[in-house]
């Protein structure tokens, strides 16, 4: 823990410039006028994180919000028997840690970066100061939580009751978003859908093998080993 803290004050500087800054991306702080951006730019440390270092660890307090400026993060939480269960990953914008907006607590997860990563940094006390000035960053919190707890659901709900083939077929359908796209890049390795989705990574590998079959009956296209065009969304999920 001590460590973890060294070399955030080695590493960390102030983000100074709002071209430089993430807290523009990130929906929490985005709604706010010019001068109070910049009021919360002058509290962020910005830190940066080599590919597969580890941000925190489950069991460490939580005393600081992160958000992603550049890079990619992975949340996992172990089991007792060491087992890794993948819960999501963040992309620019996104934030972790936020708990610490509440209360002092400790990570139930642990952040690893994916890439090479940048992240901005608030502490407790200047996010307490900033939640009674500006109470309209509590509201996007929760709004945040609640998409969460929407999300979590879902996946619990799919580990009891669908077979393999249709939590990939959903999980792609998630991954086009918006329904004008038609095109997926896989946002992840197969290890980490396979522990994402609640399967083996051998078992992902054969399903996505099968994706050829899909090819052949006109529901997909497949343009790169991580990048899959979808024909016919709707018959897709019937599979």
């Amino acid at each position: 823990m001590e460590a973890r803290h060294e070399y955030r004050q080695e590493h960390g500087h102030n983000c100074n410039h709002a071209e430089g800054s993430c807290v523009s991306l990130v929906p929490i702080f985005n709604h706010l006028e010019a001068e109070q951006m910049v009021e919360i730019m002058s509290v962020v440390k910005s830190i940066s994180f080599k590919r597969g270092e580890i941000i925190y660890r489950a069991g460490e307090e939580s005393d600081s919000l992160f958000i992603v400026n550049k890079g990619k993060i992975r949340i996992y939480r172990l089991s007792e028997s060491g087992k890794e269960q993948l819960v999501r990953i963040l992309n620019p914008g996104d934030f972790m840690g936020e708990y610490a907006l509440f209360s002092k607590s400790t990570h139930e997860s642990y952040a690893e970066a994916m890439v090479h990563t940048e992240v901005c940094m608030v502490n407790y006390s200047d996010l307490q100061e900033l939640l009674v000035k500006y109470p309209t960053i509590s509201l996007k919190v929760l709004s945040e939580f609640s998409s969460r707890l929407e999300q979590s659901e879902k996946q619990t709900t799919r580990f009891a009751t669908e077979k393999v083939d249709t939590r990939i077929a959903l999980f792609l359908a998630e991954c086009l978003g918006n329904k004008d796209q038609s095109v997926i890049t896989l946002p992840m390795n197969k290890k980490d859908l396979a522990s994402y989705l609640g399967t083996t990574p051998e078992t992902i590998s054969r399903k996505l093998a099968e994706l050829a079959e899909l090819e052949e009956e006109g529901l997909i296209k497949q343009k790169s080993n991580k990048e899959i065009e979808v024909l016919d969304l709707n018959e897709l999920l019937l599979v």
